[in-house]
C-alpha cells in the first residue's frame, strides 16, 4: 500500500495511562530484537536489525511501563518501506499500533521522503484508515517474491 507522508494525521487520540511510544535506543537493540523474535518471528526480527543499523535508528517502540509492547520499523526492507509492525495481543485496540505507524511515517516524513511503500499488509482496512494507504495494483507478492529461487521452473 502506498501512503502519502504529506497528508498523515495530525490529531490522534492519545495513548492510554503508561502507554508510551518513542524511537528506540541504540543500547535497546538486543532487548527488543530479542523480544520481537519471541513474540512474532526470527524474520521480522532480522528485519529490527536492520533497521538499529539505520542513523537515526529507524525503529520505533511502545512500551507499558518498562515492559515492550509493540514496535514498528521502516527501511528495513527496502528504503522506503515501512514494517514489519507488531504489537503485542494485550496491548492491541488501543490506539498502539496507530501511534507507531504514524510516527514512525513522521518521521520518514521529517527525513524527507515524501511516499512510504506498507509492504506485505495483513489488515489492509488499517492502514487505509488510520494514514490513507492506497492499494498499489500487482503488488504481490512484490519485494517479498523468493529471491532465492530461479526464475524458472525446473524441468
Amino acid at each position: 500500500m502506498l501512503v502519502k507522508l504529506y497528508d498523515l494525521p495530525q490529531d490522534l487520540p492519545p495513548l492510554p495511562a503508561g502507554i508510551t511510544v518513542r524511537r528506540a535506543l541504540a543500547s535497546e537493540q538486543h532487548q527488543v530484537v530479542t523480544w520481537v523474535s519471541q513474540v512474532f518471528s526470527q524474520g521480522w526480527a532480522e528485519e529490527a536489525v536492520v533497521a538499529f543499523g539505520r542513523r537515526p535508528v529507524a525503529c520505533w517502540v511502545a512500551r507499558v511501563n518498562q515492559s515492550l509492547a509493540g514496535f514498528c520499523v521502516y527501511d528495513a526492507t527496502a528504503r522506503g518501506m515501512l514494517g514489519p509492525i507488531g504489537v503485542a495481543e494485550h496491548c492491541q485496540d488501543q490506539g498502539v499500533g496507530r501511534h507507531l505507524v504514524v510516527q514512525s511515517l513522521q518521521d520518514m516524513a521529517d527525513q524527507g521522503y515524501a511516499y512510504a511503500v506498507v509492504g506485505w499488509v495483513g489488515p489492509d482496512a488499517f492502514f487505509a484508515h488510520t494514514v490513507g494507504a492506497m492499494p498499489i495494483p500487482d503488488s504481490n507478492p512484490g519485494i517479498y517474491r523468493d529471491r532465492m529461487a530461479p526464475p524458472y521452473a525446473p524441468s
